[in-house]
C-alpha cells in the first residue's frame, strides 16, 4: 500500500485535445498526485473535463495555472507552443513533463534544460515507449548479448491519419521510434537521410522513409506516415544470432523471438563447397507486464520530483531527439542527402 504519509504532488495539464485527458487521467488516479488544474483554450474540452473530475479547477487562462500552487505541470500542446510554455512554467518554479518532442529547435531544448538545472525543476519529456515493459524487454535482450551482433533495425510506425497542420509526418510520428532506437541501442545515430512526400497538405510532408547510421555499421531504416489503410506499429531487430520483432498493435504478445538466421561456413576452397547453414529454430513469445507505458511515465516523473531523480527521459534526451529530427527535416528538404550529426 501507497505511504499515506507522503503529501501529494499537486498536478496541472495544459491542454487537452487528445493526449492531455490521458495525461489527466492517469495523474488524477497515480499515488501520490493531487490532479488541481486542467487549461486549454476551448470551453467545450474544459466542459468535457470538468464532467470527468468535478473537484478538477478548469481554466481557458493559462496564467491561472501558473500563479496557481500547482507543483508539476504536464505540457500537452502543439509543438511549436512547447518552448514558450515550458519556459513560463519552470520560471514560475514549476516542474515539467513536456510531450514529445520537446520543442522544435535544439537551442530551444537546451535552453530549457538550462533553465531547468538553474531553478532544481525536473524537466522530462514525454517519450513514453521508454516506459513500455515490452521495449524494457526489448533494449535487456540486446544488451544480454542473446541477440548476438546487431546488424540492423527495420520500424514501421504508420496508419490513416492524425493529420497535423504545424508538423509534418517526421516530427509527429518518427520521435517515437528515434527515442526507442537510442534506448534500446544506448547510443545515438552519426548520420541521417530523409525522403518524402506531402499529398494531401502542400508543404506539409504525410510520408517518410528515414535511415539512420550508427555507430559500429548499424542501420535503421523507418517508414512513417499518415496515409496508409492498415495501422501498424513494428520493429524488427536482426542479429547474428536471433531476430526479434515487437509489434506494439498485438494484444497480447508484443515480443516475438525468431531463433532463425545464416551462418557462414568456416572454410571453404571452392564455389561447389561454399554452402550458407541456415538456421529455422523455434518463435517464443516471453511473458510482458501489460502495465500502461503512460502510467507507468507519470508515476515515474512524480518519483523524479520527490526524490529530485534526473527522469529516464530527461531534458538531455529529448534533446538528442530534436537534433536528430532537425537533421532528418535537412535532408528531407535537400532531396534525400545524408545529413551527419555531431554529438
Amino acid at each position: 500500500m501507497y505511504d499515506k504519509l507522503i503529501r501529494n504532488i499537486r498536478v496541472g495539464v495544459l491542454g487537452c485535445g487528445y493526449w492531455g485527458p490521458k495525461l489527466a487521467r492517469n495523474f488524477n488516479a497515480a499515488p501520490g498526485s493531487e490532479l488541481q488544474m486542467v487549461s486549454d483554450l476551448r470551453e467545450d474540452r474544459l466542459e468535457y473535463i470538468a464532467g470527468l473530475y468535478p473537484g478538477v479547477k478548469v481554466t481557458q487562462d493559462y496564467a491561472e495555472l501558473l500563479e496557481s500552487d500547482v507543483e508539476a505541470v504536464a505540457i500537452a500542446t502543439p509543438v511549436s507552443t512547447h518552448y514558450e510554455l515550458a519556459k513560463a512554467c519552470l520560471e514560475h518554479g514549476k516542474h515539467i513533463l513536456v510531450e514529445k518532442p520537446l520543442t522544435d529547435d535544439c537551442r530551444q531544448a537546451q535552453e530549457l534544460i538550462d533553465l531547468s538545472r538553474q531553478k532544481g525543476r525536473v524537466l522530462m519529456v514525454g517519450h513514453t515507449f521508454e516506459y513500455n515493459p515490452a521495449v524494457g524487454f526489448l533494449r535487456d535482450f540486446i544488451a544480454s548479448g542473446k541477440l548476438g551482433q546487431v546488424y540492423y533495425i527495420n520500424a514501421t510506425r504508420v496508419n490513416l491519419g492524425i493529420f497535423q497542420q504545424d508538423i509534418n509526418v517526421v516530427w509527429d510520428l518518427a520521435p517515437h521510434d528515434i527515442s526507442i532506437l537510442l534506448h534500446v541501442l544506448g547510443m545515438a545515430p552519426v548520420s541521417v537521410s530523409a525522403r518524402g512526400s506531402a499529398y494531401v497538405q502542400p508543404g506539409i510532408h504525410d510520408v517518410a522513409y528515414l535511415t539512420f547510421q550508427f555507430p559500429n555499421g548499424v542501420m535503421a531504416d523507418l517508414r512513417v506516415s499518415w496515409l496508409d489503410p492498415c495501422k501498424i506499429r513494428r520493429i524488427t531487430v536482426v542479429g547474428s544470432l536471433k531476430m526479434i520483432v515487437f509489434d506494439d498493435v498485438e494484444p497480447v504478445e508484443k515480443i516475438k523471438i525468431y531463433d532463425k538466421g545464416v551462418d557462414m561456413p568456416p572454410y571453404s576452397d571452392t564455389l561447389e563447397e561454399f554452402r550458407l547453414s541456415y538456421r529455422y529454430g523455434d518463435i517464443t513469445t516471453p511473458a510482458i507486464s501489460s502495465a500502461e507505458p503512460l502510467n507507468l511515465e507519470c508515476r515515474h516523473f512524480l518519483d523524479c520530483i520527490r526524490h529530485g531523480k534526473e527522469p529516464r527521459s530527461g531534458g538531455p534526451v529529448g534533446l538528442k531527439v530534436v537534433r536528430i529530427l532537425e537533421g532528418a527535416q535537412r535532408s528531407l528538404l535537400n532531396g534525400g542527402e545524408g545529413v551527419a550529426i555531431s554529438w
